[in-house]
């Protein structure tokens, strides 16, 4: 599994890391070989948030793998904050109280990475920082970072906190790819040129932000998976032919395309299932050529200039 350094920081994670959103619901036991198979894989970065089953799924993470010292160590933990039952809240006083719920649940004395999980529209960045302070400086937090920002949110916070903001997650993937096609499309009337998030794959590389790419597989906002399905022929077709010519599947090769970029683009998934798994594994090593980038980006219904 090849790794990747997280923004300024020293953390070496893999490039492929293991959302636990879907973990609450499982057996001990099932979570365990789930988590476990994740290891084995050369997966050392699990990704969690304190609303993930309610705090069920950092529970039964913590569980499943009978955490001590031993296999914290072997382990980047990175968990989110922020959002709340119908509204947003970076106070310093919420985030301060969830992150002593997520070590808690987590069953760990320290988060490797915390992020500020959706812009809270009431920020007051002067909150922030006094968190990431008192935690940093209590050890609880190693690092820290945001989910869903645009760079002039990041900007903003970047005034206040003293601490480098790390890590970005997104939503990206073959289906989903506003952050490149504004750049494409500039300087043009296409639909695809309106810049939606600030530019923000180009401020990531400038300033070291890792992009972390989550619900690579999802079209639309959480409307399916584009993979076999029939809506897509084209795009499925054309990963197909590139998936037998690497003899992958069509999965590996729509994870190889996120990790073709040269921004060094973390994928985050969330599958349960072991042997899919294996399969999003496969795509670590391997790189796609300039030429079936394109293909995929054009068979996924997008125009170049």
């Amino acid at each position: 599994m090849k790794k990747l350094t997280l923004g300024t920081s020293e953390l070496e994670a893999s490039n492929i890391s293991l959302g636990c959103m879907r973990l609450a619901g499982h057996t001990e036991e099932k979570a365990a070989e789930i988590l476990h198979h994740a290891l084995d894989l050369g997966i050392n970065f699990f990704d969690h948030a304190d609303i993930y089953g309610g705090g069920a799924s950092e529970e039964i993470f913590a569980k499943a793998l009978n955490m001590n010292p031993a296999i914290r160590e072997k382990m980047i933990l990175q968990s989110k904050c922020g959002i709340r039952k119908g509204f947003f809240d970076f106070s310093t006083s919420h985030i301060l109280s969830s992150v002593d719920g997520i070590l808690q649940r987590l069953q760990t004395d320290y988060l490797d990475v915390l992020l500020l999980h959706r812009p809270d529209a009431l920020v007051e960045p002067e909150e922030v920082a006094e968190a990431f302070s008192t935690l940093e400086k209590s050890g609880k937090v190693r690092h820290f970072g945001v989910s869903n920002h645009t760079p002039m949110q990041i900007e903003l916070l970047k005034k206040y906190v003293d601490q480098d903001l790390i890590v970005n997650q997104l939503q990206f993937g073959v289906m989903h790819t506003g952050m490149i096609d504004a750049g494409l499309q500039a300087n043009t009337k296409h639909p695809n040129g309106v810049d939606r998030d600030g530019a923000v794959l180009d401020y990531s590389r400038l300033n070291n932000v890792t992009i972390q790419a989550w619900s690579p597989f999802q079209y639309g906002f959480f409307k399916g998976v584009f993979i076999d399905n029939e809506k897509f022929p084209e795009l499925n077709h054309v990963l197909q032919t590139i998936a037998d010519e690497y003899n992958v599947t069509k999965t590996t090769i729509a994870i190889a395309w996120i990790l073709r970029h040269p921004a060094k683009i973390q994928t985050i998934v969330g599958t349960m299932n072991t042997e899919r798994m294996s399969t999003i594994a496969d795509a670590s090593d391997l790189v796609l050529d300039r030429e079936e980038w394109y293909e995929i980006y054009r068979a996924a219904g997008n125009e170049l200039p």
